[in-house]
Protein backbone atom coordinates (compact mmCIF):
# COMPACT_ATOMS: atom_id res chain seq x y z
CA UNK A 1 0.00 0.00 0.00
CA UNK A 2 2.93 2.37 0.58
CA UNK A 3 4.17 4.25 -2.46
CA UNK A 4 6.48 7.26 -2.06
CA UNK A 5 3.66 9.66 -2.90
CA UNK A 6 1.28 8.06 -0.38
CA UNK A 7 3.83 7.65 2.43
CA UNK A 8 3.25 11.04 4.13
CA UNK A 9 -0.53 10.54 4.08
CA UNK A 10 -0.23 7.02 5.46
CA UNK A 11 2.09 8.29 8.22
CA UNK A 12 -0.47 10.95 9.18
CA UNK A 13 -3.36 8.47 9.22
CA UNK A 14 -1.36 5.98 11.27
CA UNK A 15 -0.27 8.71 13.71
CA UNK A 16 -3.93 9.62 14.25
CA UNK A 17 -4.90 5.98 14.91
CA UNK A 18 -1.98 5.54 17.31
CA UNK A 19 -2.91 8.75 19.15
CA UNK A 20 -6.61 7.91 19.46
CA UNK A 21 -6.47 4.16 20.03
CA UNK A 22 -3.54 4.27 22.47
CA UNK A 23 -4.29 7.62 24.16
CA UNK A 24 -1.03 9.17 22.95
CA UNK A 25 -1.81 12.86 22.65
CA UNK A 26 1.82 13.59 21.77
CA UNK A 27 1.27 11.90 18.37
CA UNK A 28 -1.43 14.33 17.20
CA UNK A 29 1.03 16.91 15.79
CA UNK A 30 2.37 14.12 13.55
CA UNK A 31 -1.02 14.17 11.82
CA UNK A 32 -2.78 17.51 12.31
CA UNK A 33 -2.03 21.13 11.47
CA UNK A 34 -2.25 23.51 14.47
CA UNK A 35 -5.41 25.18 13.10
CA UNK A 36 -7.11 21.99 11.86
CA UNK A 37 -10.89 21.70 11.91
CA UNK A 38 -12.84 18.59 12.95
CA UNK A 39 -16.49 18.06 12.07
CA UNK A 40 -18.58 15.07 13.10
CA UNK A 41 -21.93 13.87 11.82
CA UNK A 42 -23.91 11.17 13.61
CA UNK A 43 -26.53 8.80 12.24
CA UNK A 44 -26.89 7.24 15.69
CA UNK A 45 -27.82 8.41 19.17
CA UNK A 46 -25.60 5.88 20.98
CA UNK A 47 -22.55 8.17 21.05
CA UNK A 48 -22.08 11.92 21.21
CA UNK A 49 -19.41 14.31 20.03
CA UNK A 50 -19.35 18.05 19.37
CA UNK A 51 -20.36 18.80 15.78
CA UNK A 52 -17.35 21.09 15.22
CA UNK A 53 -13.99 21.46 16.94
CA UNK A 54 -11.20 23.82 15.87
CA UNK A 55 -7.49 23.66 16.65
CA UNK A 56 -5.23 20.74 17.39
CA UNK A 57 -5.51 21.16 21.18
CA UNK A 58 -9.31 21.00 21.12
CA UNK A 59 -9.27 18.11 18.63
CA UNK A 60 -6.79 16.24 20.83
CA UNK A 61 -9.01 16.77 23.87
CA UNK A 62 -12.06 15.47 22.00
CA UNK A 63 -10.56 12.51 20.13
CA UNK A 64 -7.75 11.43 22.47
CA UNK A 65 -8.04 12.68 26.04
CA UNK A 66 -11.82 12.62 26.57
CA UNK A 67 -12.27 9.60 24.32
CA UNK A 68 -9.53 7.66 26.13
CA UNK A 69 -11.09 8.44 29.51
CA UNK A 70 -14.31 6.71 28.40
CA UNK A 71 -13.20 3.93 26.06
CA UNK A 72 -10.39 1.37 26.36
CA UNK A 73 -8.87 -1.41 24.25
CA UNK A 74 -9.82 0.58 21.18
CA UNK A 75 -8.86 -0.58 17.71
CA UNK A 76 -9.82 1.54 14.72
CA UNK A 77 -9.43 -0.01 11.30
CA UNK A 78 -9.19 1.68 7.91
CA UNK A 79 -11.31 -0.65 5.78
CA UNK A 80 -9.90 -0.42 2.26
CA UNK A 81 -7.83 -2.24 -0.33
CA UNK A 82 -5.90 0.87 -1.26
CA UNK A 83 -5.67 4.51 -0.29
CA UNK A 84 -6.69 7.11 -2.83
CA UNK A 85 -5.50 10.71 -2.42
CA UNK A 86 -6.71 13.27 -4.93
CA UNK A 87 -5.52 16.88 -4.65
CA UNK A 88 -4.74 16.46 -0.95
CA UNK A 89 -8.12 14.87 -0.16
CA UNK A 90 -9.00 11.37 1.00
CA UNK A 91 -12.74 11.22 0.52
CA UNK A 92 -15.00 8.63 2.15
CA UNK A 93 -12.43 6.27 3.71
CA UNK A 94 -14.48 3.58 5.51
CA UNK A 95 -13.57 2.75 9.10
CA UNK A 96 -14.54 0.24 11.76
CA UNK A 97 -14.01 0.64 15.51
CA UNK A 98 -14.03 -2.08 18.17
CA UNK A 99 -13.65 -0.86 21.77
CA UNK A 100 -14.67 -1.34 25.36
CA UNK A 101 -16.68 1.00 27.58
CA UNK A 102 -15.62 -0.23 31.04
CA UNK A 103 -18.11 1.87 33.02
CA UNK A 104 -20.99 0.17 31.18
CA UNK A 105 -19.36 -3.26 30.93
CA UNK A 106 -19.99 -3.02 27.21
CA UNK A 107 -18.47 -3.64 23.84
CA UNK A 108 -18.88 -0.89 21.26
CA UNK A 109 -18.81 -1.63 17.57
CA UNK A 110 -19.11 1.24 15.15
CA UNK A 111 -18.47 2.14 11.55
CA UNK A 112 -18.64 5.07 9.21
CA UNK A 113 -16.44 7.08 6.90
CA UNK A 114 -13.60 9.53 7.33
CA UNK A 115 -12.99 12.45 4.96
CA UNK A 116 -9.53 13.98 5.22
CA UNK A 117 -8.18 17.21 3.72
CA UNK A 118 -4.45 17.90 3.89
CA UNK A 119 -2.46 21.10 3.57
CA UNK A 120 0.74 21.25 1.49
CA UNK A 121 3.01 19.82 4.23
CA UNK A 122 0.89 17.42 4.25
CA UNK A 123 -0.83 17.75 7.61
CA UNK A 124 -4.54 17.29 8.20
CA UNK A 125 -6.27 20.67 7.87
CA UNK A 126 -9.87 19.37 7.86
CA UNK A 127 -11.19 16.08 9.15
CA UNK A 128 -14.78 14.91 8.96
CA UNK A 129 -15.99 11.82 10.80
CA UNK A 130 -19.33 10.32 9.91
CA UNK A 131 -20.59 7.72 12.37
CA UNK A 132 -23.17 5.64 10.53
CA UNK A 133 -23.76 3.10 13.30
CA UNK A 134 -22.55 2.43 16.84
CA UNK A 135 -23.85 -0.62 18.66
CA UNK A 136 -23.53 -1.09 22.42
CA UNK A 137 -23.43 -4.76 23.44
CA UNK A 138 -23.17 -6.17 26.98
CA UNK A 139 -19.69 -7.67 27.40
CA UNK A 140 -18.87 -7.75 31.11
CA UNK A 141 -15.60 -9.67 30.80
CA UNK A 142 -14.46 -8.34 27.41
CA UNK A 143 -14.58 -11.79 25.79
CA UNK A 144 -16.70 -10.59 22.85
CA UNK A 145 -14.26 -7.76 22.16
CA UNK A 146 -11.36 -10.22 22.28
CA UNK A 147 -13.12 -12.47 19.76
CA UNK A 148 -13.83 -9.59 17.38
CA UNK A 149 -10.33 -8.09 17.47
CA UNK A 150 -8.51 -11.42 17.24
CA UNK A 151 -6.84 -11.97 13.90
CA UNK A 152 -7.89 -8.72 12.20
CA UNK A 153 -5.14 -6.85 10.33
CA UNK A 154 -4.54 -3.53 12.09
CA UNK A 155 -4.92 -0.69 11.26
CA UNK A 156 -5.32 -1.44 7.52
CA UNK A 157 -8.09 -4.00 7.01
CA UNK A 158 -9.10 -5.26 3.58
CA UNK A 159 -12.88 -5.37 3.06
CA UNK A 160 -12.69 -9.04 2.04
CA UNK A 161 -10.87 -9.92 5.27
CA UNK A 162 -13.45 -8.04 7.35
CA UNK A 163 -16.33 -9.72 5.55
CA UNK A 164 -14.87 -13.22 5.85
CA UNK A 165 -13.99 -12.85 9.53
CA UNK A 166 -17.25 -11.24 10.68
CA UNK A 167 -19.44 -13.53 8.58
CA UNK A 168 -17.70 -16.56 10.10
CA UNK A 169 -17.98 -15.15 13.65
CA UNK A 170 -21.68 -14.37 13.19
CA UNK A 171 -22.33 -17.88 11.90
CA UNK A 172 -20.23 -19.68 14.54
CA UNK A 173 -20.99 -17.67 17.68
CA UNK A 174 -24.64 -16.74 18.39
CA UNK A 175 -23.60 -13.94 20.79
CA UNK A 176 -21.79 -12.29 17.87
CA UNK A 177 -24.56 -12.58 15.28
CA UNK A 178 -25.01 -8.79 15.38
CA UNK A 179 -21.61 -8.26 13.68
CA UNK A 180 -23.04 -9.36 10.37
CA UNK A 181 -24.30 -5.75 10.06
CA UNK A 182 -20.65 -4.58 10.24
CA UNK A 183 -19.21 -7.18 7.84
CA UNK A 184 -18.98 -4.70 4.98
CA UNK A 185 -17.70 -1.12 4.95
CA UNK A 186 -20.22 1.72 4.99
CA UNK A 187 -21.37 2.40 1.45
CA UNK A 188 -20.72 -1.16 0.27
CA UNK A 189 -23.50 -3.74 0.23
Amino acid sequence: MTSPTLAPYIRALEAYIDAKDNTRAQRMPDAFAPDAELTISLATSTITFPARTVGIDAITKTLVTDFGATYTRCRTYYVCDSLKVRDGVIDALPWLVLMREPAAGALRVGHGVYCWTFDKTPAVSRFHIHIARMDVVPDADGALLDALQEGLSYPWLAPAELHARFTELARRTPALSFVDAFARPVGER
